[in-house]
């Protein structure tokens, strides 16, 4: 009954019995660390999903914490998720393209939810394939909020005191001097997320001599052929108008500075056609450092010692 397991623990599949008797399928989240920062991860991510209601959300059923076992519980997503049907070798079907688009909308959709219409401003701090879960239609359900905070209103941004969070390839460059996760940090996520989900190459990965997704694609941009990197296991059976759209807003998406990221609302508008792709520079902007500087001498000393190298910066940031 195990469907997955991460840092916090493991996912098994469960059953829960209905108001009718029906059998209610469900995905039951359990914390495997019983110290006080599993009770910590518990308690953040329960605090913040019980109050989210939206369609492209997965939706907590309950929680329990009973004899020092901590559980969340969640409708099950028939489907997986999005990264085991991009990057699966079973004979698991390929991911169609309509399918790949409506996809994408969703979590767009979910995201500009967290971002603009909940009472208070979420970043979701994790966004990638993986955490983008589908229903028995295909519907994108954004999930796990582990790393997920809700801001105070007078607040634009998240300080990780641990440094910097996430999985490489979806991390936004400033983060790693700023350690700061904002809007602009989770469209960044975004844009990797796009761009994987139309190449079904993960964001780092070696081709071509690039070591990230992103550049690959920028170089076929600047040289006029884009559409190059759309996965060749849809053998052609795509729409090459919507494939430069997604592709175009996903390198804006990811440009390294991040008041030139779009907002979730142009996302939206672009993904629904009504207004056209972005411009998106011929060769990638070198990525500058923001100005400001850490307020303290012990957050420099914290953001210089989170273990990131100054490789992923420049190898993020080249033409």
């Amino acid at each position: 009954m195990k469907l997955g397991q991460g840092g916090f623990g493991v996912v098994y599949k469960g059953m829960l019995v209905g108001d009718n008797g029906e059998d209610i399928p469900v995905a039951v989240k359990k914390f495997s660390r019983a110290s006080t920062k599993g009770k910590q991860d518990f308690l953040q991510e329960l605090s913040i999903i019980n109050r989210l209601r939206h369609r492209h959300l997965v939706r907590l059923v309950g929680w329990c914490n009973k004899n020092g076992v901590l559980l969340l519980v969640y409708d099950l997503m028939p489907n997986g998720s999005l990264d085991q049907h991009l990057f699966n070798d079973s004979d698991m079907a390929i991911l169609s393209w309509d399918r790949r688009y409506n996809i994408i909308i969703g979590v767009a959709s979910a995201l500009h939810y967290l971002h603009n219409e909940y009472d208070q401003m979420v970043v979701h701090r994790d966004l990638k394939a993986s955490n983008v879960m589908l229903d028995s239609a295909f519907n994108a359900r954004l999930g796990d909020f582990g790393l997920a905070r809700a801001l105070e209103s007078n607040k634009t941004s998240y300080v990780e005191l641990e440094g910097v969070t996430g999985t490489m390839g979806y991390i936004a460059p400033e983060c790693f001097h700023t350690g700061k996760a904002t809007r602009e940090s989770d469209i960044y996520g975004f844009g990797a997320t796009i761009l994987e989900t139309v190449c079904g190459r993960r964001p780092k990965c070696d081709i071509a001599g690039f070591q990230f997704l992103v550049d690959w694609v920028w170089k076929l941009h600047r040289e006029g052929h884009i559409i190059d990197a759309v996965d060749p296991r849809l053998g052609g059976n795509f729409n090459e108008a919507d494939a430069e759209r997604l592709l175009r807003l996903g390198l804006m998406c990811s440009h390294p500075t991040p008041n030139k990221r779009p907002k979730t609302d142009v996302i939206l508008q672009v993904l629904s056609r009504s207004v056209p792709p972005p411009d998106v520079p011929p060769f990638k902007p070198a990525f500058v450092m923001p100005a400001a500087e850490p307020s303290t001498e012990s957050d420099s000393s914290r953001l210089h010692s989170a273990g990131f190298v100054s490789s992923y910066m420049a190898s993020t940031s080249g033409g």
